[in-house]
């Protein structure tokens, strides 16, 4: 992360301010389980780091991550453990050896400097982009993706029905190429969790709901695989209209296999499963990334809330386990699902819970593949996982566990990816993230004095370590089995002392500049004591955004240094910061979620809770990290009322951004007769993946010109 030229970065004040966060009480019940509300799992007596003795580390290079670039912009030392299940067919031949890598010759040159101009605040029903720019729907939630679905009908829903049209709130959203010039192409989408008020009239809570509601409901989580085209000339985006062999829908009644060395466990057996290898169904899928071999990771997220327990657990392990991942443990439900299916009843099954928050690679590609959950990765409430590729050749999985509190993983893989063309190439990739260890960060500030006293060097900044969890294919906590480091995650780490993090979501590797951006959406219930410089802000409400930079530039390095390069909330705030720039020129952001870059290398970021933090509408923002104009942060687009901006991905020819449009119409007292929203088409909100594009190269082709 280059400094600016023209003069120093201004220094940093003490902060001190904040509150807790304004969202909507329908999205505190749907989308956490009302996880504010409740103390935070993480009550381990990990240290703050203000205390901590630097390591001298060197500076910053540059990530090996080329091959990541060839195939995906934006989306995503040691040898290790043995897989333990029987291995899982991952592709038919018919799926063909391995995806098209595009080229394209005239890309923006790094560190381009941003040339639109910002959309303002706005409360708008719509979505709003910068002058030049047009957008449009992609897909909707209920359209018809499987051959002879029916067309979605809002009063006449069935289970049926859902499990062949486009799941409900969209969130990771990748396109992968179908040919060499990227005019054809698949999207995948996370559907993350549902809002039964606006799904249903007249719901009236779970405890009323007819089992095909409820069955409904299930059917609407997932992920949805979408052939689509470019329309004419244009970066615009459409579903093909026929001849989709490619199209899919995942939903919990679709089997996956676990693998890795935890598949097979004790602590993974059901009634339903007595080998621990088998599941139906992901839930609560949020954010993810892609791989250089042409597969998607999807990250489940907040599974906590769709567990109930007819009977109170008493067992103090049990409960112990379950309350460190925010499961509740009293009789009672959330989401009512255990009435419909006995496998959601704690009492009943008391394992289901631990065969959900996996890592989960799919294979697009081959629509008969099992999707695997990669027990390697750890289980936790992953917010996604990205890509790099390591000087060695090894991959490298970022990974942030969004709660408060909690933590940032990576993994690295035993074996080396392969970059050829060849099936068996592809073969050996898509077993990659079988095997590996798993580390946790520990972050370091390098101004012992805070928080008494401003950083001297006006930065927060610091060195950090990758504290091992699982290397060589052993246990690195001590008295821990390899299976229950894996299955019980965050127990594991709070062992090994990593630091507590505000909320950390995606963490992403950029392609260009090799910086590795953890985005951390907000935090209210840190205290001003609680503070360190990697979390500098009590009651954080607003978020941040850290660059990392791996020592020698190397993914597979277990040293980096670290520096804040966002703290958002309003510009006129004297505690807000933008990586040095003069904040009079800057938009203003709230809730950093998900990140992406462009060809040039820019920072993009989507916003999640900016109409409860600050009142505007959420929305896309970019923000270059090279040049003049670092910092520079600007409005790209905003959603609808009551939504959030996810998924934002931009595709390697920078031609068009996409982004995920969840929940609209979200807001207390909302339902069908009474939306908040009637986006997209008029009548009921329905979750929906917008493409924005240029609508002429006037000035440039690229996207954020």
């Amino acid at each position: 992360m280059p400094e600016p030229e023209g003069g120093q970065r201004r220094r940093l004040l003490p902060l001190l301010g904040g509150n807790h966060g304004g969202r909507s009480t329908m999205t505190c019940k749907y989308r956490c389980a009302d996880a504010c509300f409740h103390p935070a799992p993480n009550t381990s007596d990990n240290e703050y780091f203000g205390d901590m003795v630097n390591k001298a580390m060197s500076r910053r290079g540059l990530l090996r991550s080329g091959a990541v670039a060839a195939l995906v912009v934006g989306s995503g030392a040691g040898t290790a453990l043995t897989a333990a299940a029987a291995p899982v067919r991952t592709s038919s031949s018919a799926a063909g050896p391995k995806p098209p890598t595009p080229t394209f010759p005239d890309l923006p040159e790094r560190g381009r400097p941003v040339g639109f101009q910002a959309v303002g605040d706005n409360t708008v029903d719509s979505i709003v982009v910068p002058n030049g720019y047009d957008w449009s729907v992609t897909a909707a939630w209920g359209d018809p993706i499987l051959d002879g679905a029916p067309e979605f009908d809002f009063e006449n829903q069935s289970v049926e029905a859902q499990q062949q049209q486009f799941g409900y709130n969209c969130d990771f959203v990748a396109i992968l190429p179908l040919d060499r010039h990227f005019e054809r192409a698949l999207m995948w989408v996370n559907h993350e969790y549902t809002n039964e008020e606006l799904m249903f009239r007249g719901w009236a809570g779970p405890e009323n709901a007819t089992d095909e509601q409820l069955l409904i409901v299930q059917a609407a989580h997932g992920g949805s695989v979408v052939e689509i085209e470019r329309v004419d000339d244009t970066g615009e985006w459409r579903p093909v209209p026929r001849r989709r062999r490619y199209n899919r829908r995942i939903h919990t009644g679709t089997e996956f296999r676990l693998v890795g060395p935890a598949a097979g466990s004790d602590l993974l057996k059901t009634s339903a499963d007595r080998t621990g290898t088998k599941v139906k169904g992901m839930l609560n899928n949020c954010a993810g990334g892609t791989t250089p071999w042409g597969t998607i990771l999807t990250a489940e997220e907040n599974f906590n809330q769709y567990f109930g327990a007819t009977a109170a657990i008493t067992d103090p392990e049990t409960v112990q386990r379950l309350s460190r991942y925010g499961i509740r443990t009293e009789a009672g439900t959330d989401r009512g699902w255990e009435r419909a299916d006995s496998r959601f009843d704690l009492a009943t099954e008391p394992n289901e819970a631990n065969r959900f928050g996996w890592i989960i690679e799919v294979d697009p590609y081959d629509p008969d593949s099992t999707p695997r959950k990669l027990t390697t990765l750890g289980r936790l409430k992953h917010e996604g996982a990205s890509i790099a590729i390591a000087e060695d050749g090894r991959a490298v999985a970022y990974m942030g566990d969004d709660e408060r509190f909690d933590y940032v993983y990576k993994f690295v893989s035993k074996n080396t990816y392969r970059p050829g063309d060849s099936k068996r190439d592809r073969d050996h990739n898509l077993r990659l993230l079988e095997e590996g260890d798993l580390y946790v960060a520990k972050f370091a500030g390098n101004s012992p004095e805070f928080p008494a006293d401003a950083p001297a060097d006006g930065l927060f900044d610091g060195t950090g370590e990758w504290i091992p969890l699982i290397e060589d294919g052993e246990s690195k906590v001590e008295g821990w089995s390899v299976e229950d480091v894996l299955i019980f995650t965050r127990l594991a780490a709070d062992q090994v002392g990593p630091t507590k993090m505000d909320r950390p979501e995606d963490v992403e590797p950029n392609p260009v500049t090799g910086t590795v951006y953890i985005a951390l959406t907000n935090n209210s219930a840190r205290t001003p004591e609680q503070r360190d410089e990697a979390n500098p802000r009590a009651a954080n409400k607003f978020g941040h955004v850290i660059g990392l930079d791996e020592d020698r530039g190397d993914a597979a390095a277990l040293s980096f240094t670290w520096k804040i390069v966002l703290i958002a909330g309003d510009p006129e705030d004297p505690e807000t910061y933008f990586d040095g720039f003069d904040k009079s020129q800057v938009s203003q952001v709230s809730c950093p979620d998900n990140v992406a870059f462009d060809p040039a290398g820019r920072l993009w970021i989507s916003t999640d809770g900016m109409p409860g933090a600050s009142g505007v509408a959420d929305g896309l923002f970019v923000m270059p990290v090279e040049g003049d104009d670092t910092g520079h942060l600007r409005r790209f687009a905003s959603v609808p009322r009551g939504a959030e901006c996810s998924g934002p991905f931009i595709t390697p020819d920078g031609r068009s951004a996409t982004i995920a449009v969840q929940h609209p119409g979200e807001g207390s007292g909302a339902s069908p007769d009474n939306p908040l929203s009637t986006f997209p088409y008029g009548d009921q909100p329905r979750p929906s993946v917008v493409t924005v594009w240029r609508k002429s190269p006037t000035g440039g082709p690229f996207i954020g010109d």
